[in-house]
């Protein structure tokens, strides 16, 4: 499958619509309006998603994972796209189990093709209920995934955007995503940072 050097996947890893799919979408449509990028948006909600087992179909095989499950749709979109955004809601102070199974899941593809994600460009983005809930937290183990997977993360830098795009939705879902106008302002700055990769 060829590359897109202009798609920017943004995978929701929550299962409700709420603070956490709103910021996702909000940073694909800012990357398209303000940036040009070509977009698509995937999403946890509904989907049936299986844990990895570690059964090594994947090693042996070559052929992808043993579970055909939802995530034999995303699996072409994360392979096409050159730029990665990986959001998650802060259950008990990290990600979701949804967004980790889709991270133990890539190992599938990595076994395929070693360097399916090898250069390409992601960012991460976490929505608390809490103003500290640890959204850094899940932010870092997005961070650690795209690192072991020679994927380059960006963040918007010092002074809002440190390690991604932190959100605090106040237990408002969306409405409270919506307020946080530094959260709002951090995936922005994230998103200038992805740019310069284009």
């Amino acid at each position: 499958m060829s590359l897109d050097k202009n798609l920017l996947i943004g995978v929701c890893g929550s299962p409700r619509n709420q603070g956490t799919e709103f910021a996702v979408k909000y940073a694909l449509e800012y990357a398209r309006d303000k940036f040009g990028f070509e977009t698509e948006f995937w999403t946890v909600r509904k989907k049936e998603i299986k844990f990895c087992i570690h059964c090594d179909y994947c090693i042996r095989e070559k052929k992808g994972c043993i579970h055909k499950d939802d995530l034999q749709g995303l699996y072409p979109i994360l392979e096409q796209a050159k730029f990665l955004l990986f959001g998650t809601p802060v259950f008990q102070g990290n990600l979701s189990a949804q967004i980790k199974a889709i991270m133990d899941r890539c190992r599938a593809i990595v076994a395929k093709n070693p360097e399916v994600f090898k250069n390409k460009v992601g960012m991460a983005l976490a929505v608390g209920g809490d103003r500290s809930g640890g959204q850094e937290i899940a932010m870092r183990t997005i961070l650690d995934f795209y690192q072991q997977n020679h994927i380059i993360s960006v963040s918007g830098g010092a002074f809002g955007a440190n390690l991604g795009a932190a959100l605090w939705s106040n237990d408002k879902g969306r409405e409270g995503v919506e307020n946080d106008q530094e959260g709002l302002k951090a995936i922005r700055m994230v998103i200038k940072r992805l740019a310069e990769f284009q």
